[in-house]
């Protein structure tokens, strides 16, 4: 057993400030006692011995605000915990300082920290280390591992630190995890995460879950959110305990004076609005400019879809007989850059219904309308409208030629009228298999789905899609995604929307006389292609005969 002075000399790896493995501490009585108060009360262990560096100071103790002794409490005495908590509150450092309780404290944790960027991750755990390292020795454990990306602890302990993704602690089995900047997790990755690490959260009685955030639009962390402030009695309400800390409950500095009005307006000058009703209100949908007002974004609330497949496919309502469907296409290269997105909807009655939808980064041009064709034959042959803007041409003639889907629609060119919706056979302007997206037709769809979703004429459930419209806003005299947001789901519902405005669209959506325009269809193409009219006397249309005078008369048999 070392003396307390070889205990102080001793070092891991040259880190004389490190406890190595292996080295019997002969406690004092008042060591006992403190190392026994510090594990029944973790604020008591972090205000008199975690160290944090300060801009102004240097390293000081970590003297814990009012809002931040509530957080460590409340995950000290809950399981799952959710914050949204504004930037620059400490939120990290003060997570952080309770996992180095927890590992400490306990025999064989295994707790995992996760960030949106792997490089975010380790630099938490940094700070965690450095806070480890000017712990007194007689309350540290054993050094077995310690390098960038995880800490091995004499007591069985360790932590790891990581990227958040469906593979970041896939096969473990994990008693705390941390879940930093959860909000700016791609929505993508934040599904595939908790549909793998769910099994890891449920193996155990006690794992807990810090999810810990400052909000980034309406999605997976708007909807634990949503979940975790539903009242006491709807069933709808989760397990996850929230807690919220406001702006002005932050210190303008260390001891300092609480923010304030004149400290928000220096704020908003030397950023924006927009930015601080994010970062610092904690609003879900920041943006005052986005097509669709804040309110009827605020209402929005995704459902659980009823099929949902790993290639990017949900469907929320199954096919309804007799009920008439559109397709709306946008086409991405297949390249990660950018999505190919298609939503499906029901257009039968009022309020519209995004009946299903596909949001895929990778797939490619080639494979695309078979999974288009096939949707589209589940939803009653619906129709397909195709954006042709890039390479969705080839989209819509693959559909067209070599699928002989027989629904896809075509867009005439008449000069100063524009691109009109047509059969594809009106023998006036070129017609294309498709639309091309210019900046008349994104105004007149922007300004109809504004229409059809602030007057609940049109229902949204898609979490992607919700997502999207909260960062779609007006820049440069048009709405397009805000930086670092898509908007390839949103754009198909622009393009169904300009559609609803078309003649014939109204022809379209009229379920009973579907087969009665494609037969006249058939009969434009045969009157565009043979030298003669056709004359109807009103007999069924099964035979016919020549009169020799240019003209075919239709007769029963």
């Amino acid at each position: 057993m070392m003396t307390q002075k070889e205990v102080k000399n001793s070092g891991y790896l040259g880190n004389p400030n490190l406890k190595p493995v292996g080295i019997e501490i002969d406690f004092t009585e008042d060591q006992i006692k403190e190392y026994v108060k510090c594990a029944n009360d973790p604020v008591y262990f972090i205000e008199k011995y975690i160290k944090v560096v300060s801009l102004d100071k240097g390293l000081v103790p970590f003297d814990l605000y009012d809002y931040q002794e509530e957080i460590v409490n409340t995950i000290h005495d809950n399981r799952f915990i959710i914050a949204k908590l504004p930037r620059q509150s400490g939120k990290s450092t003060t997570v952080i300082s309770y996992i180095l309780h927890y590992v400490l404290f306990n025999q064989s944790m295994n707790v995992a920290v996760l960030a949106n960027k792997q490089s975010t991750a380790r630099e938490i755990l940094s700070r965690l280390k450095l806070a480890y390292e000017y712990l007194p020795k007689w309350l540290q454990q054993g050094i077995i591992e310690w390098n960038k990306g995880s800490i091995h602890l004499e007591n069985g302990s360790k932590i790891i630190a990581s990227a958040t993704s469906s593979s970041a602690i896939r096969g473990g089995s994990f008693n705390l995890i941390f879940l930093d900047e959860f909000a700016h997790v791609p929505q993508n990755i934040a599904e595939e995460f908790f549909s793998s690490v769910y099994p890891t959260i449920t193996s155990g009685q006690s794992t807990k879950v810090l999810m810990v955030s400052t909000p980034n639009g309406l999605n997976m962390f708007y909807t634990f959110w949503r979940g975790a402030t539903r009242p006491e009695n709807d069933p709808q309400k989760s397990e996850y305990v929230p807690i919220e800390v406001h702006w002005t409950q932050v210190p303008l500095y260390s001891g300092g004076p609480l923010r304030d009005e004149k400290w928000k307006l220096e704020t908003i000058r030397n950023s924006s609005e927009q930015q601080f009703q994010s970062e610092f209100e904690c609003d879900f949908v920041g943006s005052s400019n986005t097509l669709i007002s804040t309110a009827k974004l605020k209402q929005m609330f995704p459902s659980r879809p009823k099929t949902k497949t790993a290639e990017g496919y949900r469907e929320y309502y199954e096919p309804q007989e007799d009920h008439t469907y559109f397709i709306t296409v946008d086409v991405s290269r297949g390249q990660a850059k950018d999505n190919s997105a298609f939503t499906i909807v029901d257009a039968t009655e009022f309020p519209y219904k995004i009946a299903a939808t596909f949001y895929n980064n990778t797939i490619s041009p080639l494979v695309y309308p078979t999974i288009i064709d096939n949707v589209s034959k589940r939803y009653n042959d619906a129709w397909i409208l195709v954006e042709i803007n890039d390479i969705g041409g080839q989209v819509a003639d693959i559909l067209h030629h070599d699928l002989e889907n027989e629904f896809i629609l075509s867009v005439t060119s008449r000069g100063r009228s524009g691109q009109v919706l047509s059969g594809g056979f009106s023998g006036v302007g070129q017609t294309s298999l498709g639309v091309k997206t210019t900046q008349p037709i994104k105004k007149i769809g922007c300004s109809v789905l504004r229409s059809l979703i602030e007057e609940d004429k049109m229902l949204i459930e898609d979490e992607n899609l919700i997502m999207e419209l909260t960062s779609f806003i007006s820049k440069r005299n048009t709405y397009e995604a805000d930086d670092g947001h898509n908007d390839d789901l949103t754009m198909s519902l622009v393009l169904f929307s300009w559609m609803t405005r078309q003649p014939y669209y109204k022809e379209l959506a009229e379920s009973d006389v579907r087969k009665g325009i494609y037969k006249q269809q058939i009969a434009d193409i045969e009157e565009s292609y043979l030298p003669f009219g056709f004359i109807n006397d009103g007999s069924d249309e099964s035979g016919g005969e020549w009169d020799g005078d240019d003209r075919w008369y239709l007769n029963s048999k």
